[in-house]
């Protein structure tokens, strides 16, 4: 028999198993609206700062840098967020989708701090308007601050983009001018600009042989074939590449080569048809520049002053907003607030809009995810591999890793749209709307979501391929369960409860919109019959996807003699090899060779919570018979946790397996209102297993593969756990009366207080906040910034769960 401890398994699914109530049964017609508010973003967040609308084809921008103190710097042009670019910081400080934003990166390798200003206009039928303020200071003063600014846009699909400026082989000065039209942006301008005192002559090897280029804008312009304005850092290190060799030939030999800033330029040349422009500006110093969209339909073209008066206000009032709705308390340490505005701004700002074809298999299946049933009809071996590309699909999703993993994922975005949904409402819906649409006719969701060739070329090959047998924790159903909490707490709360006085008016004077992009924020929690409207809508799909995983994921009971109240709710997760569970989202978390008996208490536990929610709005629909359906399979899902998965013997909840001997292989649950509740807690908090001060880990320190192996889920701090664990304790365990409630307490107030500190430590010592922690040292490992279910310690500081 093999033993191991998953308490933290228990604890933290334990919370989907909480019972709750629903009041409301009204119904009306119709579904969510478009919200022209969040028509415009920081849609493509593996960018440092990249802009585009959500649409399938249509305009894109998006801002480079490279140092120009040698030639080297040329090799590292940043762009795409990389790990391998070694910057210092950057994090968006504070960031509302709806209003705008404020970034900051601190590139120590090129000495230039740069803080993006980013600020939405409302008005008119297209999305209103933006702008971009881009400041670069130096970070060591004394030191030489020389880099080169590109700032380009690019139109896909129909319409037009047309230079407006005049053309110099030697390049312009003044303001750069664009024009355009699109069938869904409509008619805007496009404005490019900076201070040109701000731009100090270059001096440097044979400045004289440049000096009529010297402080000028130097541009680009190419016809860009359909779907390459991803690749326009390919495009443009190409263009300046090739130029620069050209420029520098008659200086080769010469003991004093050109100054870097001499030659690595654009051409100054503008391609017939181009659809595609890049500026770029060289400065030594400290800059300056605004980028600024004017719609031509929002009626108000924005200023250099609207931008400084408009920034000014939102960051005011996004901090009054956000202390209102995650206050910290009395006693936090210097900076923690600040650390919470800037995880929770990092989150926001990871939200992308991904359009594109994915990769499905729906031939393969691995003969151990095969039920004995289906081998006795069917003795053909497993069939090969057949990915094929799909037809193009949108999604609107938060990401978990702007560097590493910018793209969705199914388990991640459930935790993200708990700490969305509760800064923006109507946003989590339109996130949640959009996944909810990918559920395909038969129930079925992809769990990574690579659609087209840019997020692609970000995911290894092997792992491209969807396949429609495996599952993913079902954590969509969180946001609804939260969105149906907000509705039931909404009753009528004043502005001030909702955050939602002068810091969700911001800017609404500055456009035409008199309704204010803002007020969208909450509208499915003001209107019911919006409400009821937008959860009509998500009903039957969510129901198809409930089957789904009924049906593919179910384990067996009466094959292997098990006793059971009911004879259908157990369930074994597919897709799996001897040492990975990628489909349970703890990709390397110990559980023995894969057998068609097993039976894993981590998806019960899930099934449990999805039948809940499923209970959840069929109740507020008025779906009375549903409600009884589901009523009656959440009655047999804890009665088969207890007949099943409880453990007298080692006093758990485990998983049950088939080993050689026939023997039971165990981890842990801990369901609410178990007897077994003190036995549990002693477990949880015991140092020698899962217990640690920097957090619960993932596996017990007495396993023998703990920290073995990849070392991904043997051991390694998650927060997104820590917070279910957190959250069950808070919202139940300690608040409960009963024989264990004190102790539930203490350990809620100590794995708080340990979870904040280590996180915010981490992030003040590196800069960042980690897709892990360390088990023994706390230490922050793996991908960073890790902005996506990290920035749930908002959460925890304000204890909103």
């Amino acid at each position: 028999m093999h033993f191991r401890l998953g308490s933290l398994l228990g604890l933290t699914v334990a919370i989907g198993l909480v019972p709750g109530s629903l009041a409301s049964k009204t119904s009306a017609q119709g579904s969510i609206t478009d919200d022209k508010s969040l028509l415009w973003g920081t849609y493509r967040p593996n960018l440092y700062f990249g802009l585009r609308p959500r649409l399938p084809q249509s305009l894109m921008s998006g801002l480079m840098w490279f140092g120009t103190q040698d030639y080297h710097g040329f090799q590292k042009i940043r762009h795409d967020c990389t790990q391998g670019d070694e910057l210092d910081k950057y994090t968006w400080t504070e960031h509302d989708m709806r209003q705008g934003g404020v970034q900051v990166i601190k590139d120590g390798k090129n000495n230039v701090n740069i803080k993006i200003e980013w600020l939405k206009v409302p008005g008119g039928d297209h999305g209103g308007s933006w702008a971009a303020r881009i400041h670069g200071t130096p970070i060591v003063p004394a030191k030489p601050l020389r880099v080169s600014l590109i700032y380009y846009f690019g139109l896909e699909g129909l319409g037009s983009l047309d230079w407006k400026s005049d053309e110099n082989d030697d390049g312009i000065t003044g303001p750069i001018h664009l024009s355009g039209s699109s069938p869904d942006l409509g008619e805007f301008t496009i404005r490019i600009e900076d201070d040109i005192n701000n731009r100090s002559p270059m001096y440097g090897g044979h400045s004289e042989d440049f000096k009529v280029r010297l402080g000028k804008t130097h541009y680009f312009g190419h016809a860009m074939p359909s779907g390459d304005v991803w690749k326009a850092k390919e495009y443009l290190y190409q263009h300046i590449g090739y130029r620069a060799q050209e420029i520098v030939m008659p200086y080769k030999g010469e003991q004093i080569m050109p100054d870097p800033s001499f030659t690595l330029t654009m051409g100054n040349v503008i391609a017939k048809d181009s659809n595609f422009y890049a500026i770029q500006k060289t400065y030594e110093g400290p800059f300056i520049l605004d980028v600024v969209f004017d719609s031509k339909s929002a009626g108000t073209a924005i200023t250099g002053d609207m931008i400084s008066r408009g920034v000014e206000k939102f960051v005011t009032d996004y901090d009054a907003k956000f202390q209102s709705l995650f206050p910290t308390r009395h006693d936090a340490p210097k900076g923690e607030l600040a650390f919470s505005k800037a995880i929770t701004s990092n989150l926001m700002g990871g939200i992308g809009y991904f359009y594109g074809s994915s990769i499905v298999d729906r031939a393969y299946k691995a003969e151990w995810d095969m039920d004995e049933e289906e081998e006795e009809e069917d003795d053909r071996t497993p069939a090969k591999p057949d990915p094929k590309l799909q037809p193009p699909t949108e999604l609107l999703t938060a990401t978990p890793s702007r560097s590493f993993f910018p793209r969705g994922f199914y388990w991640d975005e459930g935790f993200h749209l708990l700490l969305i949904g509760a800064w923006d409402n109507d946003l989590s819906l339109e996130i949640l709307k959009d996944w909810v649409n990918l559920i395909d006719e038969d129930g079925w969701v992809g769990r990574e979501q690579i659609l087209g060739d840019e997020a692609r070329s970000k995911v290894p090959a092997e792992f491209q391929a969807q396949y429609p047998s495996n599952a993913n924790p079902p954590t969509l159903t969180m946001a609804v369960t939260a969105f149906i909490e907000r509705l039931l707490a909404r009753q009528q709360p004043s502005d001030a409860e909702l955050g939602m006085g002068d810091a969700q008016k911001v800017f609404t004077k500055l456009g035409n919109d008199s309704y204010g992009f803002s007020k969208q924020a909450n509208r499915h929690l003001e209107d019911n019959d919006a409400a009821i409207s937008y959860l009509r809508s998500i009903y039957p799909p969510l129901r198809r996807h409930y089957d789904w995983f009924r049906s593919t994921q179910r384990g067996q009971i009466k094959a292997y003699g098990r006793k059971a109240r009911s004879r259908t709710e157990a369930y074994r997760w597919r897709g799996r090899s001897k040492d990975h569970v990628l489909t349970s989202g703890m990709d390397d978390y110990p559980r023995g060779q894969p057998h068609a008996g097993e039976l894993h208490l981590d998806l019960i536990s899930w099934m449990g919570f999805f039948t809940r929610t499923m209970k959840s709005i069929a109740s507020f629909l008025g779906e009375e018979k549903d409600e009884k359906y589901f009523q009656d399979i959440e009655t047999n899902i804890l009665n088969n946790i207890e007949d099943l998965h409880w453990s007298e013997e080692k006093q758990m909840y485990c998983d049950l397996n088939i080993s050689d001997e026939g023997k039971r292989i165990c981890a842990c649950l801990l369901p609410s209102s178990s007897p077994h509740l003190g036995p549990v807690l002693d477990l949880l908090r015991d140092p020698n297993h899962l217990w640690s001060p920097y957090g619960l880990r993932s596996l017990s320190a007495a396993h023998e593969l703990f920290g073995k192996g990849e070392n991904y889920w043997r051991g390694p701090i998650w927060i997104q756990m820590n917070y279910l664990a957190l959250s069950s304790l808070y919202k139940v365990y300690a608040a409960e009366p009963g024989p264990y409630q004190e102790q539930a307490r203490k350990i809620y107030e100590e794995l708080r207080h340990n979870v904040i500190h280590n996180v915010f430590k981490e992030y003040e010592r590196t800069g960042y906040v980690w897709e892990q922690y360390n088990a023994m040292t706390g230490e922050g490992a793996r991908s960073h910034p890790f902005t996506g279910w990290t920035s749930l310690v908002t959460l925890i500081i304000s204890e909103k769960y």
